[in-house]
């Protein structure tokens, strides 16, 4: 039996996005009418970005038809201006949306480099996730690569 969504949970993506104003350039990286990009937070992976609708959607056949027109333009937009900016072979683009305080519904997409090792390819990348704040990106970095992704889109 699948448990029933939980309406009362806290929205880290909602709770962002009503300050939107005062995001740094990490968390607002590009947007539009419909979607905001971000750069993951407690990753070791520079250039992971989460792309979110702007208004709490919990499920992807809740998206609009003009948020499901544009979802497929901005994974291919953002993938390129990865490939662009890192240099990354291919990008993952991965939606799950369970987690407690992320039920929000928010795609990852991945920058994946040629040279990384098979065990961090497809769902191993995941391992890049939740490190220890002297592995992460820094939010400077984080911030540099915002900037010059949103030159390129």
């Amino acid at each position: 039996m699948t448990p029933p969504d939980r309406t009362d949970e806290f929205c880290r993506t909602c709770a962002a996005e009503s300050r939107f104003a005062d995001l740094p350039p990490r968390e607002r990286i590009v947007h539009d009418a419909d979607w905001r990009v971000a750069h993951a937070y407690g990753t070791a992976l520079p250039g992971w970005l989460v792309l979110v609708p702007r208004r709490h959607v919990t499920a992807v056949h809740d998206l609009t038809d003009a948020e499901a027109a544009a979802l497929g333009i901005w994974q291919v937009a953002l993938s390129r201006a990865l490939r662009e900016v890192t240099g990354c072979a291919k990008t993952y683009v991965v939606q799950f949306a369970e987690a407690d305080g992320f039920r929000h519904v928010h795609f990852h997409i991945v920058p994946r480099a040629a040279d990384l090792p098979e065990a961090r390819r497809g769902v191993g990348v995941f391992a890049f996730l939740r490190r220890p704040e002297t592995e992460q990106v820094s939010a400077e970095h984080a911030d540099l690569l915002a900037h010059a992704l949103r030159a390129r889109l």
